[in-house]
């Protein structure tokens, strides 16, 4: 299985997958994070991405305060971007949402570390049932995720869940 928790397999990706650590790399998102303990979660690591799809990294915060002063010096001036905090499932969150080059970015803090936030449990699901099911099932959701269904729910209509959401944080096949 793929090491998730470093960006290094973008390296050796698909097109898409080293244009995004080219990006990464260029504004040092994971170095200037590292504190936080990034994780690149989402589609364009596991390859079901389309052309909606964006950066989306997930960071275990103890400091909310502090982490939305961070997110507010580690991009250039230049850059357009939105902090916002939140309450989801009962815990705080802050989110920042922003454009590089040519990928929507959204970084994810929450108090809990990141391999053990949904997103990443989702994904990790995902890429499993992936290499499970073979490159027709995976076509059959990135034509799902083009029709406009969301990641999660494509898996759970090809799968016939009816919560995806919690289904696959119950997936545990290796």
């Amino acid at each position: 299985m793929l090491d998730f928790t470093t960006i290094d397999y973008l390296k050796e990706g698909n097109e898409k997958q080293k244009r995004a650590y080219n990006v990464l790399i260029k504004y040092q998102i994971f170095e200037k994070l590292k504190e936080y303990f990034p994780i690149l979660a989402g589609t364009i690591p596991i390859e079901i991405d389309t052309d909606k799809s964006d950066l989306d990294i997930i960071c275990e915060v103890k400091d909310m305060a502090g982490f939305e002063k961070k997110l507010k010096q580690i991009l250039p001036e230049n850059i357009d971007f939105q902090i916002t905090r939140n309450n989801i499932h009962g815990e705080e969150c802050v989110i920042l949402n922003g454009i590089l080059d040519e990928f929507s970015i959204e970084i994810f803090g929450q108090n809990k570390p990141a391999f053990e936030q949904n997103a990443y449990r989702h994904m990790i699901a995902e890429y499993k049932i992936l290499r499970e099911k073979g490159d027709d099932f995976k076509q059959k959701i990135i034509e799902l995720k083009k029709e406009g269904i969301k990641t999660e729910p494509a898996f759970g209509v090809l799968l016939g869940w009816e919560n995806p959401y919690e289904d696959l944080l119950k997936f545990r096949k290796k």
